[in-house]
């Protein structure tokens, strides 16, 4: 692995550019050099500290960039040649040789550990993590990719070495290609040339904000993990009632009638070491005790015994409104799950317990009760408290659409995709191949592959009434997220269509013939709009939003395509007969199918070929224009001998004398692009574009 070694030159603002393997830098490394410029710099640090003096030979110690091999332009600009895949961490403020020793052999425990050195100023530790590609991919070779990567990188390295480091801290720093370090000097660098990589898959998106999915998957207790349900209702049932055995066992002489209050003692005890959550232990002692003890008294000395076991009780040193804020926290946590979902664009709640199954949204009447049920506990803190809460990132997104993508599991290797589109009885023989290619498409757009495209491609089924086309159309989408699913677009509210393209995953355009041609105009734009730039109602700013939707559409009328140049959007279908709805669809294996034939590289967007398929389709589908029926009634196209040249307009003005047809400068504009798409001979001159046609009918 070649490293890159930069000298500049503060003065004059030059730099010189040096490349050598990483064994030769590890053992230049151990030995000062003649000048001794690292042994004066850690010599005058300590006095050099609290000042704004820096060391006069600074520019002598070259700078070591350990993420990229750099080369020279042909201009003498830096540039990319390599990412070589590593990862400085930095550990900072140690007190001397001891802990900097101590730090590096801590890292050598990790097998990815490539390097770990003392830095030029003798008081932090440099330790270089190696990543890879998975399946022996290597790693990403363009720029964009390996910016991602390397931020992903980052944040996993620190999470996997932070707690081997303890109880050093790592100095977070931002994640970007150009980390670096000076020079420094360590007659014992820790140096694996064969270090075994992180295996990272290529990210899309740089890292954000935590997750729900990551939230949950980081709760320590494994029964908090439980998805509420059946099962972990029988789970907590199980572990409850050994809990009560215990508690029996301990109490040989209790029997139903007596005071509760010391059973609730050792119960709460043993729910508390059996890993029962506390609102899970209030709700199985509600079900069995509710005769013996109301509500309020079971719940409130389940908290404080609970309290109590987490050390809770002790009087604290912070300050009332330190305490309000860990109280709500641990309140907000124990009662309640938040997440907020970016599809809806609003925070949704459920209790932490196996009766509520379902997340709803958080309105003004859940937060007052919220408020309520802190101050019952004993919390001092009102509506505002809680609306801090909540607004923060505590609280954390969650993407319905995406979590159900990556939920769905591995998939059985046999096609459901085209099983799907089977269903749908047609005489187009390229029906299946292009509703996977949508379908893929579709799947990727919700991932967010890619940004720069839209799913500009939409199904269009055709058929009398009866045969099932709208019920098909929202089959595709899954019963669990059948919410992101609408049949309903009004295209004459052009702002309230494009906010569509946020909230809904899948649209149908239910009777498509309805659409008027200014309005397919406009649904063309849509289609092609990668992201939007919009004004959510109240607000200030203009954002850019992330589209999720993809198009479908269905109609009873067969001519429906007004504008020729747009028809490779569509790939229309005529319906022969009723779509089999009946038939169960395996929606984890239909749509692991297509995570599994992305993930390897399948292509989801449609080629020229498929698009001139498509185009030839659809012809049958256009709308034919009264001035494109009658231009064959009145005229032909020349051969080369013979004929006249015409513009449109002076074609269009014979065709308007013997039929009536209103001329204009619209219908004019159109008509030559009906000529051209009629293969009309044409050539171009400095008054416009000629037809070569022959009159049928003379005047």
């Amino acid at each position: 692995m070649k490293i890159t070694l930069i000298r500049q030159d503060s003065g004059s603002g030059k730099e010189a550019l040096s490349i050598c393997e990483a064994g030769t830098l590890f053992n230049k490394m151990k030995t000062e050099t003649k000048s001794g410029h690292i042994t004066a710099l850690r010599e005058l640090i300590p006095m050099l500290e609290g000042t704004y003096s820096q060391y006069e030979h600074i520019d002598k110690l070259p700078y070591i960039y350990s993420a990229v091999e750099y080369t020279r332009t042909k201009e003498g600009e830096r540039k990319m040649k390599q990412y070589n895949g590593l990862v400085q961490l930095e550990v900072k403020r140690l007190a001397g040789l001891s802990e900097m020793e101590f730090v590096k052999r801590q890292a050598a425990l990790l097998p990815q550990t490539f390097a770990a050195f003392c830095g030029s100023s003798d008081r932090s530790v440099k330790i270089w993590v190696r990543f890879a590609l998975p399946d022996d991919r290597g790693l990403p070779e363009k720029e964009a990719e390996a910016e991602l990567f390397h931020a992903h990188a980052y944040w996993l390295a620190v999470k996997c070495y932070q707690p081997i480091l303890l109880p050093y801290d790592i100095a977070l720093k931002e994640p970007v290609l150009t980390q670096k370090c000076r020079m420094t000097l360590d007659e014992s660098p820790y140096y694996n040339p064969d270090a075994v990589p992180f295996c990272l898959e290529q990210p899309l998106t740089m890292p954000g904000e935590e997750t729900f999915r990551q939230r949950k998957q980081g709760e320590k207790n494994l029964l908090s993990r439980l998805q509420p349900g059946y099962e972990s209702a029988k789970t907590f049932t199980k572990i409850y009632e050994a809990a009560l055995n215990r508690a029996f066992q301990e109490m040989e002489n209790w029997k139903r009638g007596d005071d509760l209050q010391p059973l609730l003692v050792h119960l709460t005890e043993q729910c508390f070491k059996s890993g029962i959550p506390e609102e899970e232990a209030v709700r199985q002692t509600l079900i069995h005790y509710y005769r013996e003890e109301d509500e309020r008294t079971i719940r409130s000395t389940i908290h404080n015994l609970y309290q109590e076991c987490k050390g809770f009780g002790k009087k604290s040193s912070i300050g009332r409104e330190q305490e309000t804020a860990f109280l709500m926290e641990e309140f907000m946590n124990r009662r309640y799950e938040f997440r907020y979902n970016t599809v809806l664009d609003d925070l949704e709640y459920r209790q932490r317990d196996s009766i509520h199954f379902y997340f709803k949204p958080v309105d003004k009447r859940v937060r007052n009760s919220i408020s309520i049920c802190a101050l019952k506990e004993g919390i001092n803190a009102w509506d505002r408290d809680v609306d801090r809460f909540l607004n923060s990132e505590y609280v954390p997104l969650y993407n319905p659409v995406e979590e159900y993508l990556y939920d769905v599991g591995r998939w059985d290797g046999k096609d459901r995709i085209r099983a799907l589109a089977a269903t749908v009885p047609c005489k187009n023989p390229y029906w299946m191949d292009l509703f996977h290619r949508w379908f893929l498409n579709m799947v990727s757009h919700w991932k967010g592959s890619n940004k720069k495209y839209a799913n500009s491609v939409s199904p269009l089924l055709v058929g009398p009434q009866g045969t099932r086309k709208s019920t098909f159309c929202r089959s595709i989408m899954p019963p669990s997220e059948r919410s992101y699913y609408t049949d309903s677009i009004d295209f004459s509210r052009k702002k309230d269509a494009e906010l569509y393209l946020n909230r809904f995953a899948l649209i149908n355009i239910d009777e498509f013939d309805q659409v008027s041609s200014t309005q397919q105009g406009f649904l063309k734009h849509i289609l092609q709009k990668p992201v939007l730039n919009v004004k959510k109602p109240h607000g200030s700013a203009v954002l850019e939003m992330r589209r999720y939707a993809s198009f479908i559409a269905t109609s009873n009328q067969k001519d429906l395509l007004t504008d020729p140049s747009g028809s490779r959007r569509f790939i229309c279908i005529e319906v022969t007969g009723v779509i089999d709805t009946n038939r169960p669809i395996d929606y984890e294996q239909l749509y692991a199918q297509a995570m599994y034939e992305l993930e390897h590289g399948e292509r989801y967007w449609f080629d020229q070929e498929e698009e001139k398929i498509m185009v030839e389709n659809n012809r049958e589908f256009e709308q034919v224009p009264p001035e494109e029926q009658l231009f064959f009634r009145y005229f032909r196209a020349a051969q080369p001998e013979e004929g006249e040249w015409l513009s449109p307009a002076e074609i269009m003005e014979d065709i308007q004398k013997g039929s009536s047809i209103p001329m204009s400068v619209k219908r004019v504009n159109s008509f030559g692009r009906i000529l051209k798409k009629q293969e009309i001979p044409s050539k171009h001159t400095r008054s416009g574009t000629l037809y070569h046609v022959v009159r049928l009918i003379t005047r």
